[in-house]
């Protein structure tokens, strides 16, 4: 693996016709185990202010943003993080640290000489998140650096610490977990409950760490096409629409949660259409979704990305780079990942995989789909405010 990053570096910097083809290479859709196009870090803004699950307003620095940009950064390069994995530890920060690399110089006076966002006092913790050089996770001088402790975090059996203490890879189902209970399975912290209170900001952090910009724009493969038209991902008369788009109480933490996308239950095996023309951008296992295939599409003159979630491996019928036509057989429903019950999870996200998802039914009626439930029809007019 060495050897091939030192060629492809060599490759990028040996001309600008390889360095263009490099750039595109590292555009190309790869497995979810190893993708990190989509935590590919931007220009980060000078502040940001968001909003905590309790209603608390949070204004980070430039400083804790660039802290963010570093954690997501290993976590974009780490197998088997992605952007759950992230997610959870930006809320983990936020909760230790609120994102400051913290010296503790009543029990390491030496940790004031190395670089700091200030000097925290919780018993013998270090860093950006609170790490005990006791407690095996490293030295004073590896604890108050960002990256190691991100490296440290994130764990896997080729992590700093190979397993002990565990980061986030050495627990096992940590995917199926609440991301505060996953952040706690991690830090083992006497107060649990706080990092789920993070879980907005953590998400307001990397929505402005990973904007499209930050992208490369070269691909290769089929270019996106403007759509022929668009339609409804499952036939008529196969699905119930279990789960509206926004804020619902999580069914597995019991909790108020964002949901991106639109549920719509319907049998085991029932066929998954593709919404609209478009090219595979990935098709594999990833996290809470299970089997996930993203489409990119071209819908008047847009970029649209389309997510299609919880199908069970056998029940996934295109690879990344394939061109579907709008109405084509993708996958089977299934209830793979963090999931319930037989369902389709649906996310349109206008602009791309980075821009925030937008309710999917509502998408959908809006650009004129065809084969869509005359209830949904009405119930997103009235959304919509049009006359059903």
């Amino acid at each position: 693996m060495k050897k091939f990053v030192v060629l492809l570096v060599a490759l990028v910097f040996a001309s600008p016709l390889a360095a263009l083809m490099g750039v595109a290479a590292l555009a190309m859709p790869t497995p979810a185990y190893c993708q990190s196009g989509s935590l590919a870090v931007g220009k980060m803004p000078d502040i940001l202010t968001a909003q905590t699950l309790d209603g608390r307003s949070i204004t980070l620095s430039a400083r804790q943003l660039a802290n963010a940009a570093t954690i997501i950064t290993v976590g974009g390069r780490t197998p088997g993080v992605g952007r759950d994995g992230v997610i959870v530890g930006l809320m983990a920060a936020l909760a230790e640290s609120t994102l400051r690399m913290l010296s503790n110089t009543s029990a390491y006076p030496e940790s004031a000489g190395f670089p700091n966002d200030g000097d925290g006092s919780d018993h013998d913790s270090l860093g950006i998140f609170q790490m005990r050089p006791a407690a095996g996770w490293g030295t004073v001088a590896e604890l108050m650096s960002v990256e190691y402790q991100a490296q440290a975090f994130f764990g896997s059996p080729s992590g700093p610490n190979a397993g002990s203490p565990r980061g986030l890879l050495d627990v096992a189902g940590w995917q199926q977990l609440d991301p505060g209970a996953a952040a706690q399975a991690v830090e083992v912290s006497a107060y649990p409950d706080r990092y789920q209170i993070y879980g907005p900001v953590a998400q307001a952090v990397l929505d402005a760490a990973t904007t499209p910009q930050s992208l490369p724009s070269l691909s290769f493969g089929p270019a996106v096409v403007e759509t022929s038209r668009v339609v409804f991902p499952l036939p008529v008369g196969t699905y119930t629409k279990m789960d509206s788009f926004g804020w619902r109480v999580d069914p597995y933490s019991g909790k108020p949660k964002f949901h991106a996308g639109s549920d719509l239950a319907a049998p085991l095996g029932t066929p998954i259409l593709a919404v609209a023309d478009g090219v595979v951008a990935f098709a594999g296992q990833r996290g809470s979704y299970g089997g996930l295939i993203i489409l990119d599409h071209t819908v008047n003159g847009v970029s649209v990305a389309s997510y299609y979630g919880h199908m069970y491996p056998d029940g996934m019928h295109v690879a990344t780079g394939d061109s579907v036509a709008a109405g084509q057989h993708i996958g089977d429903v299934g209830s793979a990942g963090k999931s319930t019950g037989p369902h389709l999870h649906l996310e349109i996200h206008p602009g791309g995989s980075d821009q925030p998802a937008v309710n999917a039914t509502d998408w959908l009626v809006e650009h004129g789909a065809g084969g869509i439930a005359t209830a949904d029809v009405a119930a997103a007019n009235c959304t919509l405010g049009k006359a059903a």
